[in-house]
């Protein structure tokens, strides 16, 4: 059988991946900044656990197979966290404990957004994000701080909306960035 027929093409786990990070993402986020009354993190565990962390780690072993190391690394890495934190969410540990859990994520988080140039600045956008609201939310652990932890939770909510926009950008030939503009027109030197 053919790889790319029985892996799928690079395009669609790439669209379902980034998919499956953006709605993780999203309901992580508000659930940690309080969006909508009665909704906590935890309400995110199942989603967490299944799109964000089965799906999404299977997604990342379909783009090393196609051959891309970078969406592959970010996908796995980002299911083993997200798969990590929907198992662990409910069992006792220190606010230090939490918080030191979000910082080591959160430098994976920073090595895909420096990695991520050539992935197009929506993605790289989205993982710089998280790894901005991971420290938020990390800090917020440590200092016992409500308030920067529904900072880091929007952190997440954007996150997700940049990562959701790209696969449906991609999905529906949307653009993805916005059009540069000349300097100097056609046959006009610029000085300065």
């Amino acid at each position: 059988m053919d790889n790319a027929v029985s892996a799928g093409s690079a395009t669609s786990t790439w669209v379902l991946g980034h998919l499956a990070l953006g709605l993780t993402l999203l309901a992580f986020g508000i659930g940690h900044a309080g969006v909508v009354d009665g909704v906590t993190a935890v309400a995110a565990v199942s989603l967490a656990l299944y799109v964000g962390g089965i799906a999404l780690f299977l997604a990342g072993l379909l783009e090393f197979r196609a051959g891309d190391s970078f969406t592959g690394t970010a996908f796995a890495g980002l299911g083993a966290f997200w798969f990590t934190w929907g198992t662990g969410v409910g069992h006792q540990v220190s606010a230090d404990a939490a918080g030191l859990f979000l910082v080591l994520w959160a430098l994976l988080a920073f090595s895909l957004a420096v990695g991520g140039a050539g992935a197009g600045p929506l993605v790289q956008s989205a993982y710089g994000l998280f790894c901005v609201g991971l420290l938020l939310l990390a800090v917020g652990q440590f200092a016992d701080s409500t308030g920067l932890t529904k900072v880091g939770g929007w952190f997440a909510v954007v996150a997700g909306l940049a990562s959701w926009y790209a696969a449906t950008a991609a999905l529906a030939k949307w653009p993805t960035a916005l059009p540069r503009r000349r300097a100097a027109g056609r046959g006009v030197t610029a000085t300065g």
